[in-house]
């Protein structure tokens, strides 16, 4: 007994050691913690705030000039605003002139308490947590969303609306790093499929095949959860489809398609034939069949070269089950590469897995 107390104790103390050690290695710069992280466009500052909700306050010409300012990140209760729970609304303008053309560009918004919906020139472009009357708190979620150029108006005023949601104690947009960020290891897809895919919620074995007629399924931007197109309850079943072209130049390359995260599972198909998948997926799913792991994992499929098109069209389909809150294809990158530029990528940002892979020696899976 002394003896397994005296490792336990040497294990803690290894672990605690490890974290400083961590902490120090992330503060200088190091490819662990927010250093990942390079900041565009700083938004933190005086914001035009008012309490109550108006969806008509998501609208870029909505005139605001009769509401109060107040700093952001903090409590509004630390602003003028003691006691207040229920709606508010966030609204502040931007130009955009830093943020077009960049290869990968999310929205920090850090800690909402409680929920949240995001618009950039009257788009959702993101939310967590549920409004009433089916409300559900997300005040521990760091708010991060990724943006599409197709949001931003490139050479004028952008204006930027949160809509919160505060059911006790303290109410906002309360702390961490607000502002337009690109992410430091994200892997630049050299054939770029983000963008508007076709989708339709349900499931068909049909979906997958190449020759179907989608013409009228819906268009959704991908990486975006499918909760932000009018699906906000719906768990289940979901496809996504896309048209795509390889370029000449990597006819004779091996390749890796590039899905980003994905909530929850997944099965992937091009021309019909299934190539790659996360999670066990099959026709009718229950609790036992989710990993919820899952949807932190990232996605990342070679493609048989034999599966693609002489004649340079291919489709790629995605079912996806979603088995609670969001859904869909969320966060990037969304593309193909190159088998030598994936595993260039790899080795520059690989020891990720190796602190992974640390903590769970030290804390188990």
């Amino acid at each position: 007994m002394i003896k397994g107390f005296i490792n336990r104790r040497i294990g803690i103390l290894i672990a605690i050691l490890f974290f400083q050690t961590m902490n120090v290695f992330a503060i200088d710069g190091g490819k662990w913690g927010d250093r990942e992280w390079k900041r565009v466009l700083d938004l933190r500052g005086q914001w035009k705030f008012e309490i109550g909700d108006d969806m008509n306050w998501a609208k870029p010409d909505y005139n605001d000039k009769d509401w109060e300012s107040i700093f952001v990140p903090n409590e509004w209760e630390n602003e003028g605003f003691p006691g207040y729970d229920g709606f508010a609304w966030y609204r502040r303008t931007f130009t955009a002139e830093d943020l077009i053309d960049r290869d990968n560009l999310y929205l920090r918004l850090g800690y909402i308490d409680d929920c949240d919906e995001v618009y950039i020139n009257g788009h959702l472009v993101g939310h967590r947590g549920w409004f009433p009357p089916d409300y559900e708190t997300a005040y521990q979620y760091d708010r991060i969303y990724y943006i599409h150029e197709e949001y931003l108006n490139p050479n004028g005023i952008n204006t930027l609306a949160v809509r919160v949601y505060d059911a006790q104690i303290g109410g906002g947009i309360v702390r961490g790093d607000i502002g337009f960020y690109t992410k430091r290891s994200f892997l630049v897809p050299q054939i770029d499929l983000s963008g508007y895919w076709k989708f339709k919620r349900g499931d068909e074995d049909e979906w997958k095949e190449e020759n179907l007629k989608d013409a009228d399924w819906n268009e959704v931007l991908v990486p975006a959860f499918w909760s932000q197109y009018d699906l906000k309850d719906y768990d289940g079943f979901g496809w996504y489809r896309k048209e795509f072209k390889i370029p000449a130049q990597f006819k004779d390359e091996r390749l890796i398609l590039l899905l980003g995260k994905i909530d929850d599972m997944d099965e992937v198909f091009i021309n019909g034939k299934r190539f790659g998948g996360t999670g066990r997926m099959r026709s009718h799913m229950d609790e036992d069949d989710i990993n919820h792991r899952d949807y932190v994992k990232d996605r990342a499929y070679t493609i048989p070269n034999k599966y693609l098109n002489e004649n340079g069209i291919n489709i790629i389909a995605v079912r996806i089950f979603d088995g609670w809150l969001y859904g869909g294809i969320y966060d990037g990158p969304i593309g193909i590469v190159t088998r030598d530029r994936y595993l260039e990528w790899q080795r520059d940002y690989g020891s990720k897995d190796e602190f992974k892979n640390i903590i769970n020696f030290f804390f188990g899976e």
